[in-house]
């Protein structure tokens, strides 16, 4: 890559956004990742103000890539060699009225290998930040590092992650399955991305805090059921 209950901690995803911030060492990607948004507490008014400071659109929305689907038709790419399950393509600002704000101008990016965790091509890196990063109003490290902990910070299923066979389900049962395996997701905040009826990609809906919020104006796979190719 999000039921409150009522406990005494900082939410998941800030405490990750925190500590990458603070150089602490980092946690495993979202595709082998053991950990679930948190179901925690209403999120601490500066938890990170530079967070806070990004302007110019309403939302996130967190697009989990289906690598498998991808590296199909593009087997030479660097993520394909992982056999990948979700990566991440990108957090990408959004407004509610299903506008969003691309190609921004031009601001200093971010060091590639800073970020090859989670865009082992710099090639897309760039293009996440030259499309989408700048409009934030963030820096690259801020932006990427946010792009970081919203991505892991999502518990892939682990119907997905240890697919071995081609499956097919609705697009309900799809975002069922991540709302079971992370306690503080919805079907609400989640859109299910499909081509030619094969799945393509899982969105979240987050506020600029990285919380989970209702998808506003985000069109999720109209298909009754969607195909899932596995890792090659």
């Amino acid at each position: 890559m999000l039921g409150r209950m009522k406990r005494n901690v900082l939410p998941l995803i800030a405490l990750v956004l925190l500590c990458a911030l603070a150089a602490c060492k980092s946690v495993p990607p979202a595709n082998n990742s053991s950990v679930g948004l948190d179901s925690g507490a209403a999120a601490p008014k500066a938890a990170n103000p530079r967070l806070a400071s990004a302007s110019g659109f309403d939302f996130y929305l967190l697009n989990l890539s289906w690598s498998p689907e991808y590296c199909h038709s593009h087997p030479e790419a660097a993520e394909c060699a992982r056999r990948d399950t979700f990566v991440l393509h990108g957090l990408w600002p959004q407004n509610k009225d299903g506008t969003y704000p691309e190609n921004c101008g031009e601001k200093q990016g971010p060091d590639p290998s800073q970020f090859s965790d989670i865009y082992p091509e710099p090639g897309l890196l760039q293009h996440e930040w030259k499309t989408h990063g700048v409009c934030t109003g963030l820096s690259a490290t801020d932006f990427f590092t946010a792009a970081r902990a919203a991505y892991q910070s999502v518990k892939v299923p682990p119907q997905l992650a240890n697919l071995s066979s081609q499956t097919s389900l609705p697009p309900d049962q799809i975002a069922a399955l991540f709302t079971q395996a992370n306690p503080g997701l919805r079907a609400e905040n989640i859109a299910i991305s499909c081509g030619h009826n094969y799945l393509t990609a899982v969105e979240v809906c987050l506020d600029k805090n990285l919380y989970p919020m209702a998808c506003p104006a985000v069109r999720s796979c109209r298909a009754n059921t969607v195909r899932i190719a596995p890792p090659q």
